[in-house]
């Protein structure tokens, strides 16, 4: 900035010309310049007033705004916000083939000690035992005293719980939001579902991650999230899952067995539509496993066994379809071929015998209907054991299951190390090879259904899932005539449900004893059936570990006298689930006149 000089030379020059004082002139000057110091001054002091006073109405009409927000809004809590990004976000829920929830997220609070925070260790100690019955005051005292300076107490409380513990008033007792697997139905399909238990834990997060079922084989899945949420969908019904249970509940109870299960599958898709293990358990407090100190020596004793996907088991006569199919498929025989049972049929130092003596031959039909071992043994030895083994290969029975499970593995068949011609006899009749419930469910649904091998799934499926075909639909057909049959008027007769034309084929093994050779007083009971015979639509699998029964001043062990009545009250129950009518004939008038007035 070019600034006027206070004595200008020509206007001193000018002045002293005339007889003026210059010192005048220096005097105006310098006061003109302090006015103008004193205007620029002056103008930016009001310039900042005017910013202020802008800054000071915006701010309090925003304040005003807020305020009126607040009053027009419903009054809540204010809650704390946690520091950091939470561990995971929700697992997404499991529900069954209609929508209807099996597994959901459920928000809680857990519980957890500051020690340094705590002002009276000994009240909060006692205090806490008497709302957790479960924890031990002495134990607490010593967490709370020593060198610990945090401490998990409950992973999970509910809301009593925590108002409880709130009241007794001790800042270094705090509570950690977070979320909680709850299974709504209890016990329902516990073993299809598995259960989930806390990964990595913070005061203000958990992990929730699966540790059996489909909630640990679709762990991954049901954390996504990517899937925004979706629900996985299982092909179970709730109900047909429910009223399974409860039948085969009061059956094993009735046939003072120690364990059973069943599997009812879709025969056109693989869909396992009801899956039960007994004894089961509560997936909400999912039991640890048994261990040597419990005295367990079994694992298969533990309510954590899945008897119908680990259970590997010689499942006896239910196998002897299979036999008659492939030696029908193969144009060996077929229904009516009379076959050769007079015995005991004997291999070395090994006789086979039937439970009667039926005579010196049999038809193929009658072989199934009589459940004749030595019959079955000789259409195996037509077959020959390489045959054999390619064909139940076929059905899936010589391979681990595929169905959604992380315990499907652990159900892996056991075969004979050397495949030959006394196993060859043995297998055809259900021994000499183990698999498990839902092995024999596959075979069944894909020998009746038409012939198509199907896979097993917990997924709900669209429309039919037809594999390679494994016999023609005409040995499909006869097969399911045979087991008809066999309900009809074989060894399954107490299997017959009115209107929903029954097919089975009864199986009783006796149970092999750890250090070699068989029981003679211990079995397992199974009862394989399909409904309708006619048109098949689901197969059901029913299986009783040690069933006895006292009946006509006897006592029995036979799938007949326990497994069939069993299975054929579930199909009572279940079948209208499934929307199945009864087919019942209607009668015809006879020797009737209609008439009018």
């Amino acid at each position: 900035m070019i600034r006027t000089p206070l004595r200008p030379l020509a206007r001193i020059l000018k002045a002293r010309e005339q007889g003026q004082n210059p010192d005048a002139i220096e005097a105006e000057n310098i006061r003109l310049r302090h006015e103008e110091d004193r205007d620029r001054a002056r103008n930016r002091a009001e310039g900042r007033l005017l910013v202020m006073g802008i800054a000071f109405f915006c701010a309090f009409t925003v304040i005003g705004v807020r305020m009126g927000t607040l009053s027009g809004s419903v009054p809540e809590e204010p809650t704390a916000q946690a520091s950091g990004s939470p561990i995971i976000g929700q697992r997404s829920d499991i529900v069954d083939r209609n929508g209807r929830v099996l597994a959901t997220n459920l928000d809680t609070h857990s519980l957890y000690a500051q020690i340094p925070d705590m002002i009276d260790p000994a009240k909060a100690a006692t205090d806490l035992a008497a709302i957790f019955p479960e924890l031990d005051a002495e134990e607490l005292l010593k967490d709370f005293t020593g060198e610990r300076r945090f401490l998990w107490i409950r992973r999970e409380i509910s809301p009593e719980q925590m108002q409880a513990v709130h009241d007794i008033g001790d800042p270094g007792l705090l509570f950690g939001p977070r979320e909680m697997r709850l299974y709504p139905n209890g016990s329902v399909a516990a073993h299809i579902l598995g259960g989930a238990t806390y990964g990595r834990e913070g005061v203000s997060s958990a992990e929730v991650v699966g540790v059996a079922g489909v909630e640990s084989f679709y762990d991954d899945f049901l954390r996504d999230p990517a899937n925004e949420g979706a629900p996985l969908e299982l092909s179970i019904d709730l109900t047909v899952q429910a009223a399974s249970e409860r039948v085969l509940q009061g059956g094993m109870m009735l046939m003072s067995a120690k364990g059973a299960s069943s599997v009812l599958m879709d025969v056109h898709t693989g869909e396992i539509i009801s899956m039960v293990s007994l004894p089961d358990f509560d997936p909400n407090d999912r039991p640890r496993v048994l261990t040597a100190a419990d005295g367990a020596g079994d694992q298969s004793d533990s309510p954590l066994f899945n008897r119908a996907v680990q259970g590997v088991y010689e499942l006896g006569s239910v196998f002897k379809i299979f036999t008659v199919a492939q030696a029908m498929d193969l144009g060996l025989i077929n229904a009516n071929t009379m076959i050769d049972t007079s015995g005991p049929l004997e291999w070395g130092r090994f006789r086979i015998r039937d439970f009667h003596n039926y005579g010196p031959a049999l038809s193929a039909e009658d072989v199934i209907v009589k459940s004749s071992n030595i019959g079955t043994a000789r259409i195996a030895m037509m077959i020959g054991g390489e045959r054999q083994r390619a064909f139940l290969g076929t059905l899936g029975l010589l391979e681990e299951t595929t169905v959604e499970m992380v315990e499907a593995p652990t159900g892996d068949p056991l075969l004979p190390a050397n495949w030959s011609e006394i196993s060859t006899m043995t297998i055809s009749y259900g021994h000499g090879l183990s698999s498990s419930p839902v092995h024999l469910a596959t075979a069944y649904s894909s020998l009746l259904n038409g012939g198509y091998r199907v896979e097993p799934t917990i997924i709900r499926q669209d429309g039919p899932q037809y594999g390679d075909r494994v016999v023609s639909e005409q040995v499909s057909t006869t097969s399911r005539n045979m087991l008809r049959a066999v309900v009809d008027h074989g060894t399954a007769s107490f299997g017959d449900v009115d209107g929903y034309e029954v097919g089975g084929k009864t199986g009783t093994a006796d149970k092999p004893r750890p250090t070699g050779g068989y029981y003679e007083d211990r079995t397992i009971a199974t009862f394989a059936s399909v409904f309708p015979a006619s048109d098949p639509q689901y197969v059901l699998i029913v299986t009783l570990d040690e069933p006895t029964i006292e009946t006509l001043g006897e006592e029995r062990r036979t799938a007949g006298w326990t497994a069939v009545p069993v299975a054929a009250e579930m199909i009572r129950r279940v079948a209208p689930l499934l929307g199945m009518r009864p087919d019942v004939e209607s009668l015809t008038p006879t020797g009737v006149t209609l008439t009018s007035n």
